[in-house]
C-alpha cells in the first residue's frame, strides 16, 4: 500500500470512529482518548528512551489527569498533572537509573503536559457547556482539515519552506491552504449558531487560532523529533506514522480552543 494509500485508509476509519465518540461523549470519548493517549505515551517513551523517561509516571501522569477531566473539570485536570511531579520524583528516586535527575522527571512531565494535557482539554471542551459537541466536532474538523489541506496543498504548491530546519516538508503556500480550509470549517460549523452563541468574528478568529495551534503543534513534534533523531513516532497508522504524528497538532488545538471559547462567552 502507498503512502498516500494508507494515509487514505486511515482517515476513512480513524476519522468516523473519532467523531462517533465525540457525539456519545461521557465514558465513550474518555475511553477512546485512554487508548490514544495510552498509545502515544508508548510511543513518547520509546522515542524520548535517550532522556530516560519514567514510563510508570507518564502513564499515570496522563491517566490522573483524563479522568480528572472527565469527573471534576478544570480543577482536577490540573491535579492530575500535578500528580506527575510527585510520581516523577519518587520512582525516580527509588529507581536504578543513573539519568540526571533533569532529564528524567523533564521529560516525564513533558510527555504528561503534552499528551494527558492535550487530550484532557478536549474532554472540557466536549463538556463545558451546552454546546459542546458541537464546539468539539469544530476543534476536531478544524484541524483536520487544516493538517489534511497544508499536505496536500504543500506538495502542489509548496515552494517556501515554513520552517526548514524543523520540517523541510512544510511549506508556506501549505500552510496558506490549510488556514483557509480550517478556517472555513470553523465558520461553516458554527454559522448556525451565530445569533446564540459564537458570532461570525468569533468563530472566524476560532479558526485562525485552531490553524495556528495545530501547525505549532506539529512543528513542536518535530522538534521533539529533530532532537532524538527519528522521522516517525511509529507506524501504527501506516503513512500517517504514529499516535503522536496524527495528533500533534490536536494536542496543542483543543487546549487553545478551549480557552478561547471560555473567553468568548465571559464578555
Amino acid at each position: 500500500m502507498t503512502n498516500f494509500a494508507s494515509r487514505l485508509a486511515v482517515a476513512a476509519v480513524g476519522l468516523p470512529l473519532v467523531l462517533g465518540m465525540l457525539w456519545l461523549g461521557g465514558w465513550w470519548l474518555f475511553t477512546l482518548l485512554a487508548i490514544a493517549a495510552c498509545v502515544g505515551v508508548h510511543e513518547f517513551v520509546t522515542t524520548a528512551r535517550p532522556l530516560r523517561p519514567l514510563a510508570p509516571a507518564v502513564y499515570g501522569g496522563v491517566i490522573l489527569v483524563l479522568v480528572g477531566a472527565r469527573s471534576g473539570g478544570i480543577v482536577w485536570l490540573l491535579g492530575g498533572f500535578l500528580a506527575t511531579f510527585v510520581l516523577g520524583f519518587v520512582l525516580h528516586a527509588l529507581s536504578s537509573t543513573r539519568a540526571p535527575t533533569t532529564a528524567a522527571v523533564g521529560s516525564t512531565i513533558l510527555g504528561s503536559a503534552w499528551i494527558g494535557l492535550g487530550l484532557g482539554f478536549l474532554l472540557l471542551l466536549r463538556e463545558m457547556h451546552d454546546h459542546g459537541r458541537l464546539i468539539a466536532f469544530t476543534v476536531v474538523l478544524a484541524a483536520w482539515a487544516a493538517a489534511t489541506f497544508a499536505y496536500f496543498g504543500g506538495r502542489l504548491l509548496g515552494r517556501h519552506k515554513l520552517a526548514p530546519r524543523l520540517s523541510p516538508g512544510k511549506s508556506w503556500e501549505g500552510l496558506l491552504v490549510g488556514a483557509v480550509a480550517g478556517v472555513f470549517v470553523a465558520f461553516i460549523a458554527l454559522y448556525d449558531t451565530r445569533d446564540k452563541y459564537l458570532a461570525v468574528w468569533q468563530a472566524v478568529l476560532l479558526g485562525v487560532v485552531l490553524v495556528l495551534a495545530e501547525v505549532i503543534g506539529d512543528l513542536f513534534e518535530s522538534a521533539l523529533k529533530r532532537d532524538l533523531e527519528v522521522k516517525d513516532t511509529g507506524r501504527l497508522l501506516g503513512g500517517h506514522g504514529g499516535m503522536l504524528d496524527r495528533i500533534d497538532g490536536l494536542l496543542f488545538a483543543a487546549p487553545a480552543a478551549y480557552f478561547l471559547v471560555i473567553s468568548f462567552l465571559h464578555h
